[in-house]
């Protein structure tokens, strides 16, 4: 039985899994006390569990188990795995959230059945996490799979990026990214949501922000499933659920791959709101059966 996590900024969820992820509950996120976070964590456990997996809105170092972690200070710059196994007594593994996402839609979602699965989150950021063989990769620094970061865009939609580089995907793939773009063209201030509903209704500059987020988009996902040799990509994230929009983004995938198939590459995502509870839930099987 694995003890499961998905902690965010605001929330904690727990589930238990014993061949059905079956929810716990939830309490707050302690932000600022980290003996607080502790037993807000260890409250769940029962001592039956044969472990526990926690996804994370932040990045572990599988190195040093120090965790990078900006929204809850409590955690950020600590090894969280080796504090929750002091208090609970059980062996814990920690997982990045988009690397949880990956890894629920590798085993459980629109993965199924593939050996290559780039699971990628369009919503208010770009992610991305990527699972071989039914392993998550997490490469040096536990940043594998973060194709949202890096210099890549250029001229005059290379935007200023949180991470602190220019001209990120993160900047224009984004729900925010996209009414970056449409402010840009257009000077106008609307949300991604209504950005997308006019794009639907076939209003024309809605179409055409919507043409330059894909361009700007599909060019980079199209080098990382190059690179990876994704077989399947599994989309997630608030954008994806717009009617369509996953489609829109697959066909300009496809033609600047080098592979060509006739099938859809990009394929949304199955496992909604639980991915982060059954992605962890999955690397606990992993990891102790």
């Amino acid at each position: 039985m694995i003890l499961a996590f998905d902690i965010g900024g605001s929330r904690i969820k727990a589930a238990v899994w014993d061949g059905a992820l079956r929810p716990l509950g939830e309490v707050a996120t302690p932000l600022g006390d980290e003996a607080a976070f502790t037993a807000a964590v260890a409250g769940f456990a029962t001592g039956r569990e044969t472990g526990i997996a926690i996804s994370i809105a932040g990045v572990v170092d599988p190195a040093t188990g120090v965790g990078k972690v900006a929204n809850i200070p409590a955690i950020d710059g600590r090894r969280l795995g080796p504090e929750v196994q002091a208090a609970t007594g059980l062996p814990v593994k920690v997982l990045n959230d988009a690397d949880s996402f990956a890894l629920a839609e590798a085993m459980q979602g629109a993965g199924r059945g593939h050996g290559s699965v780039f699971g990628v989150i369009l919503g208010s950021g770009v992610g991305g996490g990527l699972v071989i063989g039914g392993q998550v990769v997490t490469g040096a620094g536990g940043y594998a799979g973060e194709w949202g970061h890096g210099p890549v865009i250029r001229g005059e939609f290379a935007f200023q990026c949180g991470c602190g580089q220019v001209g990120c995907v993160d900047t224009v793939g984004s729900a925010r990214g996209l009414e970056r773009l449409h402010r840009k063209r257009t000077a106008e201030l609307l949300g991604a949501e209504a950005i997308i509903t006019n794009w639907i209704a076939g209003e024309a500059e809605a179409g055409e922000t919507m043409a330059l987020w894909r361009d700007l988009v599909a060019g980079p996902l199209a080098m990382v499933v190059n690179v990876v040799g994704a077989d399947v990509v599994p989309v997630g994230g608030g954008l994806s659920r717009a009617p369509g929009l996953v489609g829109y983004l697959d066909e300009a995938v496809r033609v600047r791959i080098l592979r060509r198939t006739k099938g859809p590459l990009l394929v949304p995502a199955e496992c909604g709101a639980d991915a982060g509870l059954l992605g962890a839930a999955m690397a606990g099987v992993a990891a102790w059966g």
